[in-house]
């Protein structure tokens, strides 16, 4: 009863500070509610759509005119430019107007008329890969589509059916089935990528923040007394209102990708709440333990936005953890983002059973006890006057 008694006198002491100083609600509240729905806005489409394309038709004839029709079609690329020359087409791209550039020669109507090998030449920028990839893929499936129709319309005009001549032509079909993301929906995809770490900026920024600012203010001392000294309640009532605005933001964060956006959820939608509770727990443990190594606010806030990027990058989002060396691998474990992304791919893209993700849920609660070893050196801090008053 001591315990809940002290922890609550720290809560309320907690729960004037937020009313008292504004950026708390600006870092628990604001901050995410608009870094989600600017990401959700971003990614509204999903897949990128109507890229811009410029197209040089030396042979302007009825066949080249089809091709291009052909490639506007395709989701992803849009004709709007006719260039007279490459040079053109070259400046266009290097100002960032077009994304890739058409090429249909001379003679190219005569030549498939004539049963004479023509082509299509397509130069892509290569600057973002996802655009480059999708881009590539349309063009040639448009092309091939094309070529394709030509055989079949030649080989019928010498007395085959319709489908002898497509047998003729593609004597193996390649049926692609493309399992857990259909669409190949960049929203599912990335969403679950950045609205996290936009989760655990703001978790590490609140925690830091909230017992920084005791250190700062040297006011810790008052903390402490509140809790009559005991460690445990001074903590928990001072961070329970950050776990409960920043669960509050994991729920509103599940609402977008799930809702909003539209990714789905095919697994347990009980055990990533559970995963997202435990996530901004982590993050919380890992705050804590940073400014009480340091004790010294800024620095503190500049450590845990570096941690929070190096998560990003290593979270197999950005680059394949497959695909990287052991070392990097194992790196990549020192970061709960890791863990939690593991848990999002599972249940909700891939629908797998709930004991695939227990294993990532046991390795998160790592993440909470480990810190737990820097609450001597918090007890420490807070209590001798010399830690005070640092920026």
């Amino acid at each position: 009863m001591k315990f809940l008694r002290r922890t609550y006198a720290v809560l309320c002491r907690e729960v004037g500070r937020i009313r008292k100083y504004p950026i708390y609600w600006v870092i628990m509240i604001v901050l995410p509610l608009l870094s989600f729905a600017f990401f959700a806005v971003l990614f509204e489409n999903g897949v990128p759509t109507d890229i811009p394309v410029a197209v040089l038709d030396e042979d302007n004839s009825e066949l080249s005119r089809t091709v291009v029709s052909m490639i506007d079609a395709t989701p992803t690329a849009e004709i709007r430019y006719g260039i007279q020359s490459m040079e053109e087409g070259e400046a266009m791209m290097r100002a960032g107007e077009i994304q890739a550039i058409i090429l249909i020669p001379h003679n190219f109507e005569k030549d498939i008329y004539n049963i004479t090998q023509t082509h299509v030449e397509a130069y892509i920028s290569g600057l973002n890969i996802s655009v480059n990839g999708l881009l590539n893929r349309d063009i040639q499936t448009a092309v091939v589509t094309f070529s394709t129709g030509i055989q079949i319309q030649t080989l019928m005009k010498q007395g085959m059916t319709e489908a002898q001549a497509y047998t003729q032509v593609l004597p193996v079909s390649f049926d692609k089935h493309v399992l857990f993301n259909p669409y190949t929906n960049y929203a599912y995809y990335l969403l679950p990528s950045f609205l996290p770490m936009m989760l655990l900026i703001f978790t590490i920024m609140a925690t830091i923040f909230a017992i920084g600012t005791e250190l700062k203010g040297s006011t810790a001392g008052e903390w402490f007394r509140v809790a009559e000294g005991s460690l445990g309640a001074a903590l928990v009532g001072k961070l329970l209102p950050v776990t409960v605005a920043m669960f509050t933001m994991s729920m509103v964060m599940s609402f977008v990708m799930f809702v909003i956006v539209g990714a789905p959820m095919n697994g347990s939608f009980l055990l990533f709440t559970l995963a997202g509770f435990e996530f901004v727990l982590c993050y919380q443990a890992i705050g804590m333990m940073i400014i009480s190594v340091l004790s010294n606010m800024r620095l503190s806030l500049s450590i845990g936005g570096g941690y929070s990027v190096l998560a990003f990058t290593f979270s197999g989002l950005t680059f394949p953890l497959m695909a990287m060396d052991p070392l990097a691998r194992g790196f990549s474990r020192i970061f709960p983002f890791t863990f939690y992304t593991d848990i999002f791919v599972d249940q909700a893209l891939r629908g797998a059973p709930i004991v695939y993700s227990l294993l990532d849920m046991l390795w998160m609660s790592l993440f909470i006890i480990l810190p737990m070893l820097a609450l001597p050196r918090l007890r420490r801090v807070a209590t001798d006057s010399k830690y005070w008053g640092r920026i």
